[in-house]
């Protein structure tokens, strides 16, 4: 097969696998919000200015990219598809971006962090199941040292603004 038809092969098996959710599919959201959030935690260190909690944010952004790319490498060896460019990326993503966002006041745009934080949880818990029902050991594993690291980010954030951990957040069923 020539690339154009392997990338359609590849299209059809990322839309059943949507369909149906599986490990790869669900870690494919992951991967997603990981990444635009990324860059986002970016635009908030390049915009907050004088304040201590830049350095943290740079930090939290390289901790996702290099989070990303070892759920890649582990779906990869687990022999599924993984997003590769931007258009995947702000598919599979449910954070949005705003150019206007780092204008906001500084803890308005921390809030909003903690906020994409959370819904990276979700996507996380659901692809710990999937890879567990999968038997996808190792993804599985490192989802649960993903879901740690995400909380712990929700920690830092949150007594950083002086609230409870779990303030502002909805557990979603």
């Amino acid at each position: 097969m020539n690339a154009e038809e392997q990338y359609q092969a590849e299209l059809i098996k990322v839309k059943e696998s949507h369909h149906t959710p599986t490990a790869g599919a669900m870690t494919s959201h992951v991967l997603a919000n990981l990444m635009i959030h990324a860059t986002k935690l970016f635009q908030a260190y390049y915009s907050i200015k004088g304040s201590s909690i830049n350095g943290k944010l740079k930090e939290l952004a390289q901790k996702e990219q290099a989070m990303a790319e070892r759920l890649n490498e582990l779906l990869l060896a687990e022999g599924e598809v993984i997003p590769t460019t931007t258009e995947e990326f702000k598919q599979y993503t449910m954070l949005e971006e705003s150019g206007e966002f780092k204008y906001l006041p500084t803890a308005d745009i921390l809030t909003a962090q903690v906020a994409d934080f959370n819904t990276e949880l979700l996507f996380i818990t659901r692809a710990i199941k999937l890879a567990e029902k999968a038997d996808y050991f190792g993804l599985s594993e490192y989802l649960k040292e993903v879901y740690t690291n995400i909380k712990e980010a929700i920690l830092y954030l949150q007594t950083y603004l002086g609230h409870e951990v779990t303030f502002g957040l909805e557990e979603d069923e």
